[in-house]
């Protein structure tokens, strides 16, 4: 019994971590432009999808043309991120419209979709795995290898965003982008190009997700749609300002998911997460890690 228990959560952990990249994806947006990108799970599946198509005519085995498709895949997912900062965003940005950019980044969600059915099928597909699916044994129970190459790769990008964003001279101006958005443009830095890039960087983050859990799910069109809400129901639930709050987020709701569709019904499996959302939201609006706005009136 408890080793159905261990394993039920190793793999909430590793669903939980895919759900704390995509939602890190929705606060490095927030953080410089107060928008979000609502078709953050669609940047998700279509670099899932690209990644398909790509390691399949890299040569070299499986498990070298999953690494040399990786880096295509981030540059195709920063690329589309630009694209939706171009089109859904900056036009709302700048005639000040608060909600503009909502409609725009659910209508360019819409549109990644029905383009990725064109091109993939509306059929799910499988994506091999680079590793090896024999599992291995922790505490009693069957881990797969590709399980625990998510939770690495979810930290290591996490890591090397906010490494970036603390070393390095454009991370921070991110970071005073964020800080200050105001202040920031007139210490002369282009507050534009760097909303433009905070998307760029969340989509690139969003596509290597796609890359991570592909292996371990089907790939398809509407992959993304679940993954993308759920995401943002963790960096809810978390907090939209805390990036561990978007880990211990994630894996809150990926262990609970895996267990209570295992314990309760899959047809289940989604309504404790959800009430654990409206529980927080209820108690502390502003997420469990996160810090209460002060605006001034």
């Amino acid at each position: 019994m408890m080793e159905i228990l261990l394993q039920l959560v190793f793999s909430g952990i590793a669903l939980g971590m895919i759900y704390a990249v995509i939602a890190f994806g929705y606060q490095l947006t927030f953080a410089t432009s107060g928008t979000l990108n609502f078709g953050q799970g669609e940047s998700l599946m279509l670099g899932a999808l690209v990644g398909l198509s790509l390691v399949g005519n890299i040569h070299g085995g499986p498990y070298m043309g999953y690494l040399l498709m990786i880096p295509i895949v981030i540059l195709f997912g920063a690329l589309q991120g630009m694209l939706v900062e171009w089109i859904g965003v900056r036009p709302a940005i700048k005639i000040k419209s608060e909600f503009g950019w909502i409609m725009s980044t659910i209508a360019l969600a819409i549109i990644f979709k029905n383009v990725a059915e064109n091109i993939w099928g509306k059929d799910d597909l499988t994506f091999p795995s680079p590793l090896s699916s024999a599992p291995i044994d922790i505490m009693g129970a069957n881990v797969q290898p590709m399980q625990i190459a998510v939770v690495v790769g979810a930290l290591a990008i996490m890591a090397a965003v906010e490494i970036f964003n603390r070393k390095s001279i454009y991370g921070k101006a991110v970071v005073a982008t964020a800080n200050d958005r105001d202040a920031a443009g007139l210490m002369g830095i282009n507050t534009g190009m760097v909303i433009t890039f905070s998307y760029a960087l969340s989509s690139a983050v969003a596509a290597f997700a796609g890359v991570l859990v592909a292996p371990l799910t089907l790939t398809g069109a509407t992959m993304g749609a679940s993954l993308g809400l759920k995401a943002f129901a963790v960096a809810i639930i978390g907090g939209l300002t805390s990036g561990v709050g978007a880990i211990v987020g994630g894996l809150i709701l990926g262990v609970v998911e895996t267990t209570a569709g295992y314990y309760i019904s899959t047809g289940y499996k989604d309504v404790p997460g959800l009430l654990l959302l409206l529980l927080v939201l209820a108690v502390k609006p502003s997420g469990l890690f996160g810090k209460a706005a002060i605006k001034k009136v």
